[in-house]
């Protein structure tokens, strides 16, 4: 008797590193960055309409034109991640901190925030709408309210939102347990993507280079555009909305193609180019910006 196959709209049983990373380390990340940022760090329109215009929009053309090719949405989804999730975080934070110092630390807080939130949730909802398979969309449509509410990535941010909006402050000994589980986020990413490009992979690479291309060239271009000539952001702004463009791709799309059983070559093949190719193009950035 052959094995049942588990229904295509649920995710696989992923690496238990993986595992950690999407339903413990994400989520307390997620939650004490909603939690603990006030509205005077947060709130710069001009700043987040660059950033959202630029990276909202590399999103969903590149979504569209994958989709076209693919007819895939889920697979689209994450080659439009890829194409547009800057690791804000990780790198983006202390560069700006290194190139405009203490001042330099609320614009990738805020890119961080529209990132790993906002994108984040897009990106999943995609994919969540991609992976039902009834025939009636009322059904359809209630079975991804469903996943998106057990959904820790998409749950975590919108607690965490309400948190900081009752002024409450969070316990110290939660807040510690928060940042040392957020904390140890991108180092575990990293060890599983390193185990993951460590093997053989099976998959195809085709359009790796073209997410690449969009994410260190396209996707600054049209920040640069819109920071300097169309809003006309003051210095500081204009020139960390553009570095924070040019960062290589995180590897928040490589855990999410982990977590819901997707074609993870071309995502971990993009955040490996991406990182090799923004040594070229950050340097090219911060030469230009003085």
């Amino acid at each position: 008797m052959s094995a049942v196959k588990p229904c295509a709209w649920e995710p696989r049983r992923p690496p238990s590193l993986t595992v950690f990373v999407v339903w413990l380390c994400l989520p307390a990340l997620l939650f004490k960055s909603t939690a603990t940022a006030t509205l005077s760090q947060i709130w710069h329109p001009q700043f987040i309409a660059v950033f959202c215009l630029s990276t909202l929009s590399v999103f969903i053309v590149t979504l569209l034109i994958r989709f076209r090719a693919k007819k895939n949405l889920a697979e689209a989804s994450l080659d439009g991640l890829s194409a547009s999730y800057a690791n804000t975080g990780y790198i983006g934070i202390p560069l700006c901190l290194l190139v405009a110092g203490p001042a330099g630390l609320e614009p990738p807080l805020i890119a961080t925030l529209i990132v790993v939130c906002l994108l984040f949730s897009l990106s999943v909802i995609c994919i969540e709408v991609a992976l039902q398979t009834e025939s009636s969309w009322h059904q359809a449509a209630r079975k991804v309210l469903i996943s998106l509410c057990k959904n820790p990535l998409v749950v975590s941010p919108v607690l965490g939102a309400c948190w900081g909006v009752s002024g409450a402050e969070l316990p110290a000994a939660l807040l510690q347990f928060l940042t040392m589980l957020g904390a140890a986020t991108t180092p575990c990413a990293l060890v599983s993507l390193g185990a993951f490009l460590a093997h053989r992979q099976t998959g195809s690479g085709k359009g790796s280079m073209q997410l690449v291309g969009i994410k260190l060239i396209v996707h600054p271009l049209m920040t640069w555009v819109l920071a300097f000539y169309v809003f006309h952001l003051p210095p500081l702004w204009a020139k960390t909305a553009l570095l924070l463009s040019a960062l290589p791709t995180g590897t928040g799309p490589f855990m999410l193609a982990e977590y819901y059983r997707r074609e993870a070559s071309v995502v971990s093949r993009v955040i490996l180019l991406s990182t090799l190719g923004s040594l070229i193009t950050l340097s090219l950035c911060i030469y230009l910006i003085g």
